[in-house]
């Protein structure tokens, strides 16, 4: 079953094409790599795909429903949430707080604070401290299980090995296998094109906003997807 499908996606900043004709799926229960370079528009695509970026053309379905110009918040109660590049966690609120944020769409499902505190036991030990107070792993952490309250089939992930130790990295990515164990489809943008195609099932290349190379994981070699990500 597709989960996600992207077709000519064109999008802007102003007069700045940032995008463009951006073709891609998600199926479901998979997890689909996005690498590139630093300004190769990985952000950029998440941002339509959530409704923080309004496409001028092309197409974008969820679930078979049209999402494209659609409210971010609508978007979230259908079951798509972020983990955004930087983290973006509120600094006046605790971690619990933190994460109680993400149920707000009131989704059901699996996920819950006792669930997230068993993916993470390290946040449950700090649920009352400030975000500030956490390492960067532990902020990614609040990151993920804050987008997890919402109950979400799709689950974006933009950048969230950036600037940690290796150790961090390796944990964070040991619980992405768990969120798929547990029903979510992942796209999980990636400098590092080496670990984003050992966790992913399909990986992108973008290029300057466009795609340049798509394939299975493990039918790609370290080269090819070098040459994609360079445009070598």
């Amino acid at each position: 079953m597709t989960l996600l499908e992207v077709q000519a996606l064109d999008a802007f900043y102003g007069d700045f094409q940032a995008l463009f004709g951006v073709t891609l799926h998600v199926e479901a229960g998979e997890t689909v790599a996005l690498i590139g370079a630093n300004g190769a528009g990985k952000t950029t695509f998440l941002k339509c795909l959530v409704g923080l970026i309004g496409s001028r053309r092309g197409e974008i379905r969820f679930g078979g429903e049209p999402i494209g110009g659609q409210p971010a918040e609508r978007i979230s109660r259908l079951g798509l949430s972020l983990v955004p590049e930087g983290r973006l966690l509120f600094p006046s609120l605790t971690v619990e707080e933190n994460l109680l944020m993400g149920a707000l769409n009131r989704r059901p499902g699996s996920w819950n604070l006792a669930r997230v505190y068993e993916l993470f036991p390290v946040l449950h030990e700090r649920r009352r401290q400030w975000p500030d107070a956490l390492s960067g792993g532990q902020q990614h952490m609040v990151a993920i299980g804050r987008a997890l309250m919402s109950n979400p089939k799709l689950l974006l992930c933009d950048e969230i090995s950036l600037g940690l130790a290796p150790l961090v990295i390796d944990q964070i990515y040991a619980s992405l296998g768990r969120i798929r164990d547990e029903g979510a489809s992942i796209v999980l943008v990636e400098q590092d094109v080496k670990r984003a195609a050992g966790a992913a099932d399909r990986v992108y290349c973008l290029l300057k906003g466009r795609v340049t190379l798509h394939g299975s994981a493990r039918g790609l070699g370290l080269e090819q997807l070098s040459r994609a990500y360079f445009g070598t």
